[in-house]
């Protein structure tokens, strides 16, 4: 707790909010300072103590000259949400925070983008990229040399092997395994324990199983939005 430097507005306030402060707050040096909500969800003026600001009033009460955010959203919609209000921030001038556990291992020249958390018990190897705005949760292997795009959730214990491209937008069910140069178009949808060595060209498209097989609805109806979304 000693040594914060930086100060930090959280962006939501469910779960994954939560558990963004307790991480930033115990192993960064950002200290958390308040938690904002758009106003139609908005549900509770403060939560551990911190006070639960409505989103739009943001710029005013928190000035980007002074605070960092995190945008803590999970994957709903197919990840645009996050996307949305990351955006706004970005707008609004403000530098989207990223998180990386001091549990992970992450070789010296993998590049990280803004507004990423990367939970404990990941390894991120040589030369990786991980875009903004990603969620690697815990346990996952990301090989030397390959990128995951932004707006992507990679779940737990994903073994994503070297010289591949995840697209943006794309969510990874736990146990998943990818080959090595396998590319994945955008907003696919893996599900849990899919496996495949080819790359899965047609943007869009849930999979299941091993070897992974189309399972014929899109991830857009998967996640109930529509692909201009």
């Amino acid at each position: 707790m000693k040594g914060k430097t930086k100060k930090l507005v959280i962006i939501g306030a469910g779960e994954f909010a939560e558990i963004a402060y307790e991480y930033f707050m115990f192993d960064s040096d950002y200290s958390v300072v308040a938690f904002a909500v758009e106003k139609e969800y908005r549900t509770e003026d403060f939560l551990f103590g911190l006070p639960v600001i409505n989103f739009e009033d943001i710029v005013q009460k928190y000035t980007p000259s002074e605070f960092d955010v995190f945008v803590a959203l999970t994957y709903a919609k197919l990840n645009r949400v996050r996307r949305r209000l990351y955006d706004i921030c970005k707008k609004q001038g403000y530098h989207c925070a990223s998180y990386v556990s001091s549990r992970a291992f992450v070789w010296h020249n993998v590049k990280i983008g803004e507004n990423t958390f990367i939970f404990e018990d990941n390894t991120i190897q040589y030369h990786a990229q991980i875009g903004n705005n990603v969620v690697l949760w815990s346990g996952n292997h990301i090989g030397h040399r390959t990128i995951i795009e932004d707006d992507c959730w990679i779940t737990s214990h994903d073994v994503i092997s070297g010289f591949c491209r995840i697209g943006r937008g794309s969510f990874l069910g736990v146990n998943v395994s990818v080959g090595d140069k396998v590319v994945i178009a955008k907003d696919t949808v893996l599900g849990a324990g899919a496996v495949t060595v080819k790359n899965l060209d047609e943007i869009g498209q849930v999979y299941i199983g091993s070897p992974a097989k189309l399972l014929g609805k899109t991830s857009y109806m998967q996640f109930g939005i529509s692909e201009e979304e």
